[in-house]
């Protein structure tokens, strides 16, 4: 071969090469998704001024954060065009400060919050407005804060819920002066303190007055449902086993409650739960537990998208009131709750396609499902 021709093919492979190369990093805009802990979400940017970075907190609290706000907040954005992150902490605050870090350093304009604990919320949300970002608090309030926007459910209605919920499910079994216990959620959690904030101005009455008499009264760390099956087995053990009802602040910690009565071969009690899963709404059917909370969470999740693509454009969101944060007041979006009882799954969870009934009505629970018309 002449040295010419070698060096014309020398110069086509060069050429297509460099056209392999510059379609691989031409692809990286393109929607990808990974569901694992720490990976993102990402989508083609669009005519927004930055990106938005959503920092989800755990897959221990609830599985809504992976099954449910993940997939609502990617597909919100996803429609709008606009490039975005998502990624989970574990549980970790380091590893969410490391992660809001990362999303700020990689042009992130907008902060979607949700955090472990209010102090390391709060230096996250310092953090993205020394870098000029702004930071919605996303389904709890990150409390001594200064976010720009909260976005959640009222949750002190949430609470009224449950306390409404219990009180009918004592008076449905007509239990006379019964013992309640208070499993209480996260105290590092402002939100657990808002449900207990309503729960009790119904509760409290009752107790003042003789109705019922309040049992043993816990919150759990980090809505761990292990703890608080230990705990609710120790409350169990303090009280010989004492306990006519259980005010449970999600589906979670009521699950753990069923348990534990049931490991004691203990008749099921009156007991509330939050976020209306799949595993809550089983336990309603089959009579173990007596309501619960839906929030709509893709309701929750495109309002927060909205708000945070307004941020993104340089506009106010819109919102629907104020927050009291301490000394300041914090714009809200605030959604209504509905109180879930096997009355009106079909009106709730599945009408909205929150649930189907194929994740309900499995196994042992197709019976109950087909008594109660679902």
């Amino acid at each position: 071969m002449s040295k010419r021709k070698a060096g014309v093919l020398l110069a086509a492979l060069v050429l297509a090469v460099a056209s392999l190369v510059a379609a691989g990093c031409g692809s990286s805009n393109k929607s990808s998704s990974n569901t694992s802990g720490g990976a993102a979400a990402t989508t083609p940017a669009s005519s927004a001024k930055g990106s938005i970075a959503v920092l989800l907190p755990d897959t221990q609290s609830s599985v809504r954060w992976e099954q449910f706000d993940r997939k609502y907040l990617d597909q919100a954005f996803t429609a709008a065009g606009i490039k975005h992150t998502i990624v989970n902490a574990q549980g970790d605050p380091t590893q969410q400060r490391t992660q809001a870090e990362q999303a700020l350093t990689n042009g992130a304009k907008v902060i979607l919050l949700v955090d472990l604990d209010p102090g390391s919320g709060k230096s996250i949300i310092d953090l993205a407005h020394s870098r000029g970002a702004k930071v919605i608090d996303y389904y709890r309030l990150t409390l001594g804060a200064t976010a720009d926007v909260y976005v959640s459910f009222n949750n002190v209605s949430v609470g009224k819920l449950q306390g409404e919920g219990l009180v009918k499910c004592i008076k449905d079994k007509n239990l006379k002066s019964p013992v309640v216990a208070e499993l209480n959620g996260s105290p590092t959690d402002n939100n657990a303190t808002l449900f207990a904030q309503g729960y009790n101005s119904v509760l409290d009455p009752m107790y003042k007055d003789g109705t019922f008499k309040k049992g043993p009264n816990q919150s759990v760390p980090d809505w761990d449902n292990q703890k608080a099956l230990t705990i609710f087995e120790q409350m169990l053990q303090q009280t010989n086993n004492k306990i006519n009802a259980v005010l449970a602040a999600n589906d979670g910690l009521a699950n753990s409650v069923i348990s534990a009565l049931g490991a004691r071969k203990l008749p099921a009690l009156p007991v509330t739960g939050q976020d209306a899963t799949a595993e809550g709404i089983q336990h309603i059917l089959a009579g173990d537990q007596c309501m619960t909370v839906y929030k709509a969470v893709k309701a929750e999740a495109d309002a927060a998208a909205k708000a945070a693509i307004a941020l993104d454009s340089g506009q106010t969101p819109e919102t629907n009131g104020t927050t009291a944060n301490k000394d300041k007041q914090t714009p809200s979006v605030l959604l209504t709750p509905v109180a879930v009882t096997a009355a009106n799954i079909n009106d709730t969870v599945i009408k909205d396609g929150f649930l189907t009934k194929d994740q309900i009505c499995q196994g042992k629970f197709a019976s109950a499902c087909t008594k109660a018309g679902l």
